[in-house]
This record gives structure tokens, sequence and C-alpha cells, in this order.
């Protein structure tokens, strides 16, 4: 049996080997195939919408990886040489695609390091009650009130080294003001808030680069002064276009009155400012909040009525059909009419963004080229990531651009959805027409909603799982009703012939908000999902990416990094502790799993903390901590752990809290001897922003900070020590951000995805 076993296991690894190849010939196997669909993609032309994904690479490192001020000519130099190689790697088509991507990343990094250095202008370090007369920019009327963007003259006594150039205010009640106005008042600026969690949304980086150096409210009396003589003509022209704006949205809201005015005026100026919270949720219930802020939807129904209004004119004409290029004639049409539709909107980073998208698609028609392709939707990126590399850390660039790649995609099998009648009737072909439109609709919405879940899930940590719904029953009535009644209107305003083209359109609005409500009113229209990190995200961007833009086989590897994203982001880490970042409250894990209060932190960080651990209460619902204890001086509570944290208000509770709390908070610098093990106070919190901890049942707590003390970035001023004394960065906390100037998180406050 022995002797015979060698020569039987022979016979086995013999038929194995003739069975299975060897795996040489598998390496050889695998690598002719990826040869052969490679080829596949440069004979499609495909490798094209890779430079902007490299692009996009080089503005991510340069926005998020690096600390300090990058040199600009480094990475045009690196570009240039490799731009230099390229000639000599002719006959090398992987070499050569290679160094044309590590060029594109290099150019990319170079855009984001000019643009931050384009934008740079003083931000606020602190704090300050002050005189400040200014222009304002920019007027947005609100149910309450406005808010201004005001350019600043003057500012107390800072210098203009020191002094913000722009900053955004609020007020309850003033004097009739219009954009253009010279104001001056009492103004509590302060700097642009922070994230409020670990890996939140950053509206600092985002004031930033629109050039507000800070926030806060107008108090007292406003005085209107007499305009300065050197007012800049930018200045004139985008106030007397905001003005014009303004005037338009009341008078839409005057004309149908209620939320469908304020709906409907939004629709066609963008100023939100009128709808008011309830509609707000009501419509991102349904998943068509995208419909009333400016952005792709818009610029393509405007410049597809614009294209098919001129091209109908022209081709009643016989002779100037025969002979005229009427199609191109009216791509020409529709170009000028979107662009000025832009401008009048406000020219938004979203509504610019769709904007060049829109002009590239109609610009192909001029050319004689595909309007819809993954090369026209490659060479918009581009031109908005040249134009502003920032806008690819916002919801606005992902979620639009990721739509559009998915229904280019799937364009081929969206297509073969549609039903054929060539023998049907009239009436049939008019059954036939309308099922295909719906079911055209359905898959669109369908595919794009996979395509920005990634994104959405990220920003938002919201699922509005009847979307699909809410889109099929109210984009037909934007599309035939609500948006010609817009474009229509807007052509009647100049005549004042418009007030009935307003009322029309404010009926199709109604039946909008109706179906809304009714969508709303279904269980769990909105579910609200924890927060995944940025690895998960990137991974699923990955995927998205190399599943839309190849034409191959090659897409089927993108299931990898999509699989792997969506395996990270169903396990996210939840924090046990979130401590707010000026140290006005904790929230803590209870004991049946649910967050906690300790303290009062501010309602929009709880609503914050709230979405991100997958809660969806209403803040109002939240309870304290069952084992806290509370006086003047502070609070203390044991956790489920039976560790103690203690939440320090008064320095007089300092010295007995020290010995006893295994976490100590405070929004006072704690001196040098305290013993407490975890000291978390004002240095701290000054120098990392709002933190996470996590406790996990064996080692030692695992802290999330918002921020890095040696991290140098533009947006964060640097605030001078005020004491030698704490072992941290001296740094003074940040103070109370006022409820009204808290950033908005909601699509129209960060960017609008488009669908």
């Amino acid at each position: 049996m022995v002797r015979g076993g060698a020569g039987a296991a022979g016979r086995v690894w013999a038929r194995a080997a003739g069975r299975f190849p060897a795996p040489s010939l598998w390496l050889g196997t695998l690598r002719e195939g990826l040869a052969s669909e490679f080829e596949r993609e440069v004979e499609q032309r495909r490798l094209f919408p890779w430079l902007a994904v490299a692009f996009g690479l080089g503005i991510l490192l340069c926005l998020t990886i690096t600390s300090g001020p990058p040199i600009l000519p480094a990475p045009l130099v690196v570009a240039a040489l490799l731009t230099a190689v390229m000639p000599f790697l002719a006959a090398r088509p992987v070499a050569l695609a290679l160094v044309l991507g590590l060029a594109a990343a290099f150019l990319g990094f170079a855009a984001a390091a000019f643009r931050v250095a384009q934008v740079a202008g003083p931000v606020l370090a602190q704090t300050n009650i002050a005189p400040l007369v200014g222009l304002i920019e920019a007027l947005d009327e609100r149910e309450e009130g406005a808010r201004l963007i005001v350019r600043v003259e003057s500012f107390g006594t800072l210098a203009t080294e020191q002094r913000p150039r722009r900053v955004r205010v609020s007020f309850k009640k003033a004097p009739p003001l219009k954009p253009g106005d010279r104001i001056a008042a009492t103004a509590r600026l302060l700097p642009p808030p922070e994230a409020a969690r670990p890996g939140g949304y950053d509206f600092a980086r985002d004031a930033y680069f629109r050039g507000i150096g800070a926030v806060g409210s107008l108090v007292g009396t406003i005085q209107v002064r007499p305009p300065p003589e050197n007012m800049p003509q930018s200045l004139r022209i985008a106030a007397a276009v905001d003005d014009a704006r303004n005037a338009l949205t009341r008078r839409i809201t005057d004309a149908n009155g209620g939320q469908a005015g304020a709906v409907a005026a939004a629709l066609v100026t963008g100023k939100r400012g009128l709808i008011n919270g309830e509609t707000n949720d009501v419509l991102r219930a349904a998943g068509i909040y995208h419909v009333v802020s400016i952005s792709g939807l818009h610029m393509v129904l405007a410049a597809g009525v614009v294209f098919w209004l001129v091209r109908a004119l022209l081709a009643l004409v016989p002779v100037l059909a025969l002979r005229w290029p009427i199609k191109k004639i009216a791509a020409a049409f529709a170009m000028a009419g979107v662009t000025a539709y832009c401008v009048f909107s406000g020219w938004d980073i979203a509504a610019e963004r769709a904007l060049i998208m829109t002009l590239v698609m109609l610009g192909a028609i001029l050319v004689d080229r595909p309007a819809l392709s993954m090369r026209n939707l490659a060479l918009a990126a581009l031109i908005a990531l040249a134009r502003e590399p920032d806008g690819l850390l916002g919801p606005s660039f992902q979620m639009s651009f990721g739509a559009v790649a998915g229904l280019i995609a799937c364009a081929p099998l969206i297509g073969a959805l549609g039903l054929r009648g060539q023998n049907a009737g009239p009436i049939g072909r008019a059954a036939i027409w309308v099922a295909t439109a719906i079911i055209g609709t359905l898959a669109t919405t369908l595919v794009a909603q996979f395509a920005t879940a990634p994104f959405a899930t990220y920003h938002f940590q919201t699922i509005q799982p009847f979307g699909l719904v809410g889109n099929a029953l109210t984009l037909p009535l934007v599309s035939l009703a609500v948006m010609p009644a817009a474009v229509l209107g807007i052509l009647a305003y100049p005549f004042a012939l418009d007030l009935p083209v307003w009322w029309l359109m404010g009926l199709a609005v109604r039946g909008m908000l109706t179906i809304s409500t009714w969508i709303a009113g279904f269980e769990r229209a909105t579910y609200v999902v924890p927060a995944f990190g940025p690895a998960a995200l990137a991974a699923m961007a990955l995927g998205l990416v190399a599943l839309t833009l190849p034409v191959s086989r090659l897409r089927w590897l993108g299931l990898l990094p999509m699989a792997f994203g969506v395996a990270l982001a169903a396990s996210p880490m939840r924090p046990d502790i979130s401590i707010d970042r000026e140290g006005a409250g904790v929230a803590i894990r209870a004991a049946d799993g649910r967050l906690a209060t300790l303290g009062k932190p501010p309602n929009f960080v709880l609503e914050q903390w709230l979405k991100a651990d997958g809660d969806g209460r209403k803040i109002g619902t939240v309870l304290a901590l069952p084992t806290a204890r509370c006086d003047r001086l502070g609070c203390t509570a044991r956790m489920p752990d039976g560790r103690v944290l203690a939440l320090v208000t008064d320095k007089r509770a300092l010295g007995e809290d020290c010995a006893r709390a295994d976490f100590l908070i405070s929004r006072r610098e704690v001196p040098p001897g305290c013993t407490a093990k975890h000291i978390l106070d004002r240095p701290f919190l000054a120098a990392h922003g709002a933190t996470a901890i996590r406790l996990p049942a064996a080692g030692d707590p695992i802290v999330t900070t918002a921020r890095r003390p040696t991290d140098v970035v533009p947006w964060r001023p640097l605030r001078p020590p005020k004491s030698t004394a704490a072992p941290a960065n001296t740094v003074p906390a940040t103070p109370k951000v006022p409820e009204t100037d808290e950033p908005d998180l909601s699509p129209e406050g960060s960017g609008k995805p488009l669908q």
C-alpha cells in the first residue's frame, strides 16, 4: 500500500497538471486578456476621462494632505518634466498613459494651490463686537429678517491685515435694505464655525473659499449711508443683479402666496430663504429637494426649452429650415440663454458647474459631436475643477457628476427599455410614448439614485427610500409645466405680462407639494444611517468610476472596491462620547445604546451628533443622561462601564472633579496639578476642535479629533496663546456660535445634488 502510494499520487498530480494550467499560464492568459481589454479602451478613446480622475486626485492631495501653503512652481515643474518625457514613450502605450495621468495629477495639485492663494484673505480669530461699515453685496430675504453678504470697509479698530474682506451677517428687524447699500451698524462677528464632529462638514473651509472671513449678526440700529464714489463696477453689477432677483422673487411669491409661491420663486431665482422648514423637510422626504436649487436639472430644462423654441420657430420658415443649420443656431441661442439664466440666478457654485456641463454638451452640437458622451463629461469636469478645485470636496460636484456618469454608462440599457410600435395606430402610439416616458423616468431616476447614494449618505446621513416614487410623480410636472412656465414668465416679465404665468406655474407647484406631502407621510420616508469614514467613500467612489468610465469588461473590476467600500460603510465606528468643540456639552452613549446629553450642547451640534449616530430622533426628544448629577458648578455622570465623566463649568469644581473623574471636560483651562486620567479642557479643545471617544472593551480609549494641532490650513486662523501654564497648546477656545449663525448642512447650504 505504501509502495503504490507514491505512484498514485504522481498520477493524480499529472492529471491535475493536465486539467489545470500552471500558474505561469494563468498569468500569461490574464496578461493577454487585460492587454486586449486595454486596447479596446484605447480604440474607443476612453482613456481621456481618466485625466479628469487624475486631475481630481491631485486636487484632493493638495487640499487634504498638505500642511502649510505649497510652492506653486513645484507641481508645475514636475508636470512640465513629465510632459517632456511623453514623446519618448510613443511605443509604450501603458507607460505613456501612466505618465500622462501623473502629469494631470500634478496639474490638479497646482490648480488647487493656485486657488488657495487666489482666495487668501484674513479670517477673524476671535469673537468681536464692534461697529461695522460696509457694502451689501447680496441679500437673501427670509421669513424673519434677512441674511447679508457685506464687503467690509471697517470693523472696529482691526487693521487691514486682520479685518475680513467679506462677512455674512443676519438680522431680524431693520429698515428696508437692498444690495448696493452702504450700511453702518454694530455687528457681533465670530470665526466661521468648524466641524461639529470629527469628519463632519467644515463650514470654515467652505466659507474661506467663498471669501467669507467671519459670520455673525447685526444688533441695534442699522444706518444706510451714501455709497462711495469709487464703488467697483463688478460690485455695482452684482448688486443690481441680486436686487433684480429679490424683486422677481417677491413678485412670484405675491402672485401665488404661501409656500407654493416661495417654492415657485426658488425654482426661478434660486432664492430659497422664504421656504420654511416644514416645506424643506417634505421636499427632502420625497427625494425631490434638488428641484428647488438651481443646478443641472434647471440648466438642462432651460436650455432645452430655448433650444426647442428657437428650432421650432426657424423650422416654420421653409427657406431657413432648408438652407440654414437651424439645429446649430438653436444650440447657440440655448448657450446664450442658459448663461444669462445662470447669471440672473446668482451664479451659484452648483449652478456654475451645471452651466459648464450644459455648455459643453451644446458646444458638441456646434462641432457635430455627440452631445452626451463620457468625453464631454470629463471635459466639463476638468473645466469645473480648474475653475474651482475646492468644489471637489463638496456633495454638489460629487453627486452631479456621479449621476451623469451613471446615466451615460447606462444609456444603452435605458434606451433598450423603450417600447416599439411601428404598426400601432394613433392611440397606440400615444400610449407607447407615455409608457416609454414613464419607464425612462423611472430608469434614469433609479440609476441616478444608485450613483449618488454613496455621496448622499456620506454627507447627509439620510436615505429617502421613496425618492424613486417622488421623482417619478413630480418630474413630469416640473419638466412639462413648471420649467416651461418659468422660461415663459421670464420672457414676459419685462412686458409686465408675467403674473398669469406665475399663477399657472403656482398651480403646478401646488401639485408637486401635494405629492411630496403625501410621500412624506409614509412610514420611514426618511431613513437616517450612521456616518461612515472617508475611506469607505473613497472606495465606493473608485468603484463607481471604474464601473462607469470603461467600455470593456474592465469595468467589472469596479465591483471589488465598491464591495469593500460598502462593507466599511456597513460597520461604522460610532463614538461613545462626543464633545462639543467649545466644551459646552457632551453626548454619551447610555445603557440602552442611544445618546443622552450632559450639559447644554448647541442644538445644531446635537443634531449633527444624532444624524452621525444613525439616530432619527428630534433634538427636543433627547433626554439627559439618567445617571447625571448637575449643579451650578457643572455635572458628573457615571457611564455604563462604570467610569466617571465630569463636565466642569466653574473653576471651584475642579478640585473635587480632578480627583474622581476619569474624563474631565471643561471650557476653562485646567491647572497642571489635575489628576484626572483624561483631560479635555479649553487648550485641548482649542487645538483639536470637536472630539469623539470610543471606549473599547479592553484597552485605552480611542480619541478622534476634528483636527490636529500640527495642521496648518489657511481657513483656520492662528490664535495667540494666552498662557504658558497648560501642557498643550494654550489657544482660546472658539466662542459659542449663535443658532442663527450655524452653517446649513442641507443641500441648499452645502451644494446641490443633480438627479
